[in-house]
């Protein structure tokens, strides 16, 4: 990890490498190296591949999973530029949890139902606004 840590500070100055609690990227230029554990150099490959996409924010939670999907993409590319092993049940695990996350965020509390979010971000129930 070390070794890659140091190739990517080389290949990519203009952004921070930085330990922290967690694998983050900090917008604009800060790409946080969480805790050593199995994946963590996917893991920071992802996080450097939301800052080569130039992923700032978002509006919208699907917007949010693009961006993750996107991410991982870029880290399957950087892998092999770095060989890095890549693994895609990790990748897919990551993924499922922002979509586990979705599904829950989406329901809504009062009748389970689907919402749907408008681009300004709010969830809508059609069955309880329609009363």
């Amino acid at each position: 990890m070390e070794d890659l840590v140091r190739k990517l500070k080389e290949d990519y100055p203009e952004f921070v490498f930085r330990t922290g609690k967690k694998f983050t990227f900090r917008p604009p230029k800060t790409i946080v190296i969480g805790p050593a554990e199995t994946g963590d150099s996917l893991l920071l490959l992802h996080e450097l591949g939301h800052a080569l996409s130039g992923h700032r924010d978002f509006d919208t939670d699907a917007k949010r999973l693009k961006m993750e999907r996107e991410a991982w993409e870029k880290a399957r590319e950087l892998a092999g530029k770095y060989d890095v092993p890549f693994d895609e049940d990790l990748m897919e695990n990551e993924l499922d949890s922002y979509r586990d996350w979705l599904d829950h965020k989406s329901r809504c509390p009062k009748c389970h139902l689907t919402r749907y979010q408008t681009p300004d971000g709010v969830y809508h129930c059609p069955r309880c606004e329609m009363y």
